[in-house]
């Protein structure tokens, strides 16, 4: 069977380390990463696709692999019944671009060795073990893209043990123009770059962004939750890593764009907008002048499904 997980913003402009959301293109584009899992003789994990070629060349190290063995080690400790699977990696998300590339292929992985062993595991235990990989990799267990990866939507984490995120709604008449440059940014440098305090009054303004931004949605203002999105945490410190970040920034405002900002710790960038015609001027400027050799750009929508099987997707098309 095939697994599609999708792409994720994390760190979702108001909503620093606290707003994760799964999106995909409107002209049903998978863009995300496929893994398939199929019952072997002995453990092998294979990778294709447009980005492999930047994975560990041993394994072992593989974010799949550890996905599976973190799993089996579940099972295990359950008393579940276990056997001998093999993985493909299908990496259709690049590294470090701010993607969610790595919550994809966790995700992915955990969800179709699940269904494969008859879902023994609820949805509940392949988030937190999807968090800790998260936290193996970055050096800090963090929800904001594995959530919307496996979930759907737009996520809210709460820091409560046993229900670490909500779900939030989110306008469907909204439109992300999401734009990779195709200049990698690593999570690390991007970490380390940010202040290691912020004075009260930034403080109080990042309280009140996220609390406007939550209540606006849940009342269906979208003009009012527009008006307070922007980032006042990461942004000012992380936008000189991204190039041509403000001229893009400022041609979409100019276009009529709702809101902008970086996805995940960058480079990728997105725009809102709420009209076509709009996010079609403010695409057509980033691939002009915006993403540079091995970049994209695409307009999106919420993805409100999450993970799901390649099967189940081409039926609902």
């Amino acid at each position: 069977m095939k697994i599609f997980a999708p792409v994720s913003i994390g760190n979702f402009s108001v909503g620093f380390d606290l707003l994760g959301l799964a999106i995909s293109p409107i002209n049903g584009e998978l863009l995300g990463d496929i893994v398939t899992v199929k019952a072997s003789e002995t453990y092998k994990l294979s990778c294709s696709g447009e980005y492999s070629d930047v994975l560990p060349s041993d394994t072992s190290e593989n974010l799949v692999t550890l996905a599976h063995d973190l799993f089996m080690e579940k099972m295990a400790l359950k008393g579940l019944p276990i056997s001998t699977v093999s993985l493909h990696l299908d990496k259709r998300l690049p590294v470090g671009s701010g993607l969610g590339s790595s919550a994809a292929s966790t995700v992915a992985a955990l969800y179709a060795l699940n269904h494969f062993f008859g879902d023994a595991m609820s949805i509940d235990d392949l988030l937190f073990m999807a968090g800790q990989l998260e936290g193996e990799i970055s050096g800090s267990i963090h929800y904001d893209n594995v959530a919307p990866c496996l979930l759907g939507g737009l996520q809210l984490m709460t820091d409560v043990t046993q229900q670490p995120c909500v779900s939030i709604p989110f306008p469907e008449s909204w439109q992300l123009v999401v734009s990779y440059p195709g200049v990698k940014v690593a999570t690390k440098e991007a970490r380390d770059i940010l202040p290691k305090q912020i004075d009260l009054a930034t403080s109080i303004k990042f309280a009140q962004n996220l609390s406007v931004f939550i209540h606006a949605l849940h009342s269906n203002d979208e003009a009012l939750a527009a008006s307070v999105l922007f980032d006042v945490i990461a942004e000012p410190s992380r936008k000189g890593l991204i190039p041509g970040f403000e001229s893009y920034r400022d041609y979409s405002k100019s276009m009529g764009a709702l809101a902008f900002g970086i996805s995940g710790s960058g480079s990728t960038v997105f725009a809102i907008s709420n009209k076509l015609e709009v996010s079609n001027k403010i695409q057509k400027y980033a691939v002009k002048n915006f993403c540079q050799k091995g970049g994209f750009s695409h307009i999106c929508k919420v993805d409100n499904f999450g993970v799901r099987q390649v099967e189940d997707i081409m039926e609902d098309k």
